[in-house]
C-alpha cells in the first residue's frame, strides 16, 4: 500500500475573474497583497498574501474560459503541498481509485517551481496536488 499524502498547507487559491485589472486593484490596494509575478500572456496575476499566492485568472483568456449561465463557477482550483510526494506513485493511485488526474508538470507556486498533479473532487472541483520541496529543494 502507498505511502499516504501529508498534506501541509495551502500552497495558493485561483480565482477566474470577469475584471483583471478591478480585481487586481481590489486585491493589492484594499488587502494589501503584493503583485508578485504577472504573466500577460495567459491572463494570470500572481498575489503574495504573506506565505501563499492567490492567482488571479481571466475568465476570458487562456487559463479560464468564461463559465456559461450567469458565471457561477468563480474558484479555478485548490492546490495542496504535500511532503512525501512522489508524483509517478501518485499519479499511478490515483488513477487505481478512478481519479483522473493530469501529466505532471512543473509550475510555479509560493515556494517557486514544482512537481505538480491536477485532478478533481467528485464535485468536480479543481485540485492541484505540489512536492513542498520544489525543484530546488526549498
Amino acid at each position: 500500500m502507498p505511502q499516504s499524502i501529508i498534506v501541509q498547507g495551502i500552497d495558493h487559491v485561483a480565482i477566474n475573474v470577469r475584471d483583471m485589472e478591478a480585481m487586481t486593484a481590489f486585491y493589492s490596494d484594499i488587502l494589501g497583497c503584493v503583485v508578485e509575478r504577472l504573466n500577460e500572456a495567459a491572463g494570470l496575476v500572481h498575489l503574495r498574501a504573506g506565505n501563499t499566492l492567490i492567482d488571479l485568472i481571466d475568465s476570458n483568456g487562456p487559463l479560464g474560459p468564461a463559465t456559461p449561465a450567469g458565471y457561477r463557477n468563480r474558484l479555478n482550483h485548490l492546490c495542496l503541498t504535500a511532503s512525501n510526494f512522489d508524483a509517478k506513485l501518485l499519479r499511478e493511485t490515483f488513477i487505481s481509485k478512478g481519479v483522473a488526474v493530469g501529466a505532471i508538470k512543473e509550475r510555479y507556486g509560493s515556494t517557486g517551481a514544482s512537481r505538480t498533479l491536477y485532478f478533481r473532487d467528485p464535485e468536480n472541483n479543481g485540485l492541484e496536488l505540489r512536492d513542498a520541496g520544489g525543484i530546488d529543494g526549498r
